[in-house]
């Protein structure tokens, strides 16, 4: 089957061949449950941090306010640094271990990182299971801090370059799937053991994220690496043989000496970091940040750290939340099954301004509810049918997330930086990503305490700026092969055109031009030979 998704670009440019193996989508689904355990370590701390026993034992305090007779504001019961450093604890981490994972990722390759991300959880796991205090409690989530940074390093990358160009954004999103599978998965478990007596159930909800941690850890020793890391790493022979194994096809000679060619030029890069600072790379870099920033800046992951917590503090009973968790965690799932089969086809810029729209709609019915009918007082409660149209509103916000910001912050930065830059760009991304839930997840219990309703007229309106940066500044990336970005996006888009017109930054550090090595490729030469 020809195509591979892949157009000739008007410039003159190559049409590989690649069938959708069965190694591909086993290869893909393997490295996406890196995903499941990063969603069950983002759904498990907000129902664990809503059951009374967790509280009770590690943050007394808390505890004794969420009690009837505490008369404190309604939206304060649960502000609380330690909790909050309970929750934002792994995300600190996992911005630490990105840098770590950045050269792991270049010199040890894709499938051996997600391993060492594999370790970590389950180390990570087990500590937080068998926690008899505070401080074994953080040591473990910050174990677990480390295989999300790893994991979130590697995974994109993975997915980004084993998949065939057509249905890469598709199979890149099973990675946020993952994700959304984790967190419906650790709120029914949540729901199920805050019912078991003897206040041990929170021990149950922390140890059952053993179930990923170790199929990411089988799963990284049974996958193959990708051919752009082989390649990268000098086992040429190996690099080609996978990757005819993995396009189902034997001509994969054009795409190989692609492949080896770009890996030539990242070769005389000899600073990464610094080269990712050069003006022919200022837009993928400026694009990949701000879409981690917007990304946070939604509000999303304030909703699903503490989406038990925050329903309890709308007058929700313990159930009731959990309940609603569940059905926010459902509505996160199925809206990404549709970003996958939708994606490659309406396009990474349609989803994004249409989940603008739904988002900022949303979440300002919220704030003009909560506004009217919430007192400031733990005694007061939403109305059932209010609380009904609030849970819906949350539904609406999430799945319009689902299926445009959650993917596609990830899809669009791991799909558009040249492999020279590629393992730096997505250690930026990942930083920035950890460091800014880090900032959300350890200052939105008192952001909500201070904002009170509020809070969600401060998320919209960063929707509406997100929105308008997308509008402008964002280019379509649908169906353009990785190494072509350069020639039909960023040189056709209005503004970021600017940064690719000079010659001497096509230059990299201690070798010819990127533009000059293509051309010798054209004209005979043979990149092979010269690695």
């Amino acid at each position: 089957m020809a195509g591979g998704g892949l157009a000739a670009p008007a410039g003159g440019g190559t049409q590989f061949e690649a069938k959708i193996t069965p190694i591909v989508i086993i290869s893909c689904i393997m490295a996406a449950t890196g995903g499941l355990m990063f969603g069950y370590d983002v759904g498990v701390s907000g129902g664990v941090t809503s059951m009374g026993p967790f509280l009770k034992k590690f943050f007394p305090v808390v505890y004794r306010r969420t009690q009837a007779g505490d008369h404190d504001s309604n939206y304060c019961k649960y502000d609380n640094q330690g909790l909050q450093m309970f929750t934002s604890s792994l995300y600190l981490a996992g911005l630490t271990a990105t840098f770590f994972a950045s050269y792991t990722t270049r010199r040890l390759g894709r499938r051996l990182t997600m391993l060492i991300a594999g370790v970590f959880f389950i180390i990570g796991v087990i500590l937080n299971a068998a926690a008899v205090n505070i401080e074994m409690l953080i040591i473990g989530r910050i174990l677990l801090g480390c295989g999300v940074g790893f994991a979130n390093q590697a995974v994109p990358l993975f997915l980004s370059e084993i998949a065939p160009t057509r249905i890469r954004g598709g199979l890149n999103i099973l990675f946020q799937l993952n994700v959304t599978i984790g967190i419906l998965f650790a709120n029914l478990v949540n729901y199920g053991t805050a019912k078991i007596k003897g206040g041990w159930g929170w021990r149950v909800s922390l140890g059952l994220a053993g179930i990923p941690a170790l199929l990411l850890t089988v799963g990284s020793l049974m996958v193959v690496d990708t051919p752009n890391s082989l390649i990268e790493r000098g086992h040429l022979d190996e690099g080609k043989k996978v990757l005819k194994k993995i396009r189902g096809v034997d001509n994969v000679e054009p795409e190989y000496l692609e492949l080896v060619e770009a890996s030539r030029v990242a070769k005389l890069v000899q600073h990464p970091f610094r080269n990712l600072l050069k003006r022919r790379n200022r837009p993928q870099l400026i694009i990949a940040m701000a879409l981690q920033i917007f990304q946070q800046l939604t509000g999303i992951n304030a909703i699903m750290f503490y989406a038990p917590v925050l329903f309890n503090t709308l007058g929700f009973k313990d159930d009731a939340s959990l309940y609603s968790a569940v059905i926010t965690g459902a509505v996160n799932v199925i809206s990404t099954v549709v970003s996958i089969y939708s994606v490659d086809k309406v396009g990474r810029r349609f989803l994004l301004l249409e989940a603008g729209v739904q988002m900022f709609i949303s979440q300002t019915v919220i704030a003009v509810i909560l506004g009217l009918k919430l007192k400031d007082s733990t005694s007061s409660t939403l109305p059932s049918g209010l609380a009904i149209m609030v849970v819906i509103m949350v539904c609406t916000f999430v799945s319009a997330f689902a299926w445009s910001w959650g993917p596609l912050g990830w899809l669009i930065p791991s799909e558009t930086f040249p492999l020279e830059t590629r393992s730096a760009g997505q250690s930026v991304t990942v930083c920035v990503n950890l460091l800014f839930t880090f900032v959300i997840a350890q200052s939105f219990l008192s952001m909500l305490c201070h904002f009170k309703f509020g809070i969600f007229l401060f998320f919209s309106s960063w929707v509406l700026v997100m929105s308008v940066f997308v509008l402008f500044l964002v280019p379509e990336t649908k169906n353009v092969p990785i190494e072509e970005m350069t020639e039909r996006v960023w040189k056709q888009h209005w503004l970021w055109k600017r940064y690719m017109d000079d010659d001497d930054e096509h230059r990299v550090e201690g070798g010819k031009g990127i533009d000059g090595e293509k051309n010798g490729h054209r004209n005979g030469f043979d990149p092979v030979s010269q690695l």
